[in-house]
């Protein structure tokens, strides 16, 4: 329980961050590859999204590109939630500074496992609720692992990933000539571990998520919700001991 609970602590290790950041790109994956097969697309996608707005807009598919704008916003909203949350906590001293999104994202999860058939049918912004309340998750947690690890670590998108990986290697593979004046190229062998390392993560959380929709349908989020509140849960605690003690001081 110590190391769940250091993970999500507002006091940060970069052991802590990397921890974190492979048990919430596992989650992304499963999000992303499950909720395809439950809304047919991916919301965590936000390159591909815009560039099929453009697309639809050139086609004259007005309708689509507004589905597009939808899918946007969503993640942008979500994004926005989780500045307003961590600023909040960090200006009331709160130790849940970075649990709160999580509880958020845990909970939205629930209502999306145990409501998603109902809500595929309920409009939102432009797309059903569902591809809202996904997209809205995929802003949140990407925006509280930018924020945590200062735009180190990213879990909900991988072609920032890839592209790093590639230059880590392109450093690996180049070839020092002795006797030269500059500076060597090296590779930095922990950042290209932990570049892997999410990108692994990322990849089988979508195995899991796609399995698992496949196999119990829209209960297959709910696991998930339940691993991100073990990880939230905490720092949470320990927030509302300190709002018991002040209360209790105050009514005696």
């Amino acid at each position: 329980m110590h190391y769940v609970h250091t993970l999500t602590a507002h006091v940060r290790t970069r052991r802590a961050d990397r921890h974190l950041g492979l048990a919430l790109a596992f989650v992304a994956g499963a999000i992303n590859a499950g909720g395809f097969l439950a809304v047919h697309r991916y919301t965590s996608h936000m390159t591909g999204i815009v560039s099929g707005a453009a697309d639809d807009l050139a086609l004259g598919a007005a309708g689509l590109a507004l589905d597009a704008l939808g899918a946007m916003l969503s993640f942008l909203a979500g994004a926005a939630c989780t500045a307003l949350m961590v600023n909040h906590a960090r200006r009331h001293a709160l130790a849940s500074l970075y649990a709160l999104p999580l509880l958020l994202e845990a909970l939205l999860l629930l209502v999306f496992g145990l409501l998603g058939a109902r809500l595929a049918g309920v409009d939102g912004l432009f797309v059903p609720a569902t591809v809202m309340l996904l997209c809205f998750m995929m802003g949140l947690q990407n925006a509280l692992m930018t924020k945590l690890s200062h735009a180190e670590i990213r879990t909900t998108h991988m072609t920032g990933i890839v592209t790093d990986i590639g230059i880590e290697l392109g450093k690996l593979l180049y070839w020092n000539a002795d006797g030269e004046r500059l500076p060597r190229v090296g590779a930095n062998h922990a950042r290209l571990a932990l570049l892997c390392g999410l990108l692994g993560s990322f990849f089988a959380g979508g195995v899991v998520g796609a399995l698992g929709f496949r196999q119990v349908g829209w209960m297959a989020t709910v696991p998930l919700a339940v691993l991100l509140m073990v990880l939230a849960l905490g720092p949470a605690l320990e927030d509302v001991r300190a709002l018991h003690k002040r209360l209790s001081r105050r009514w005696l």
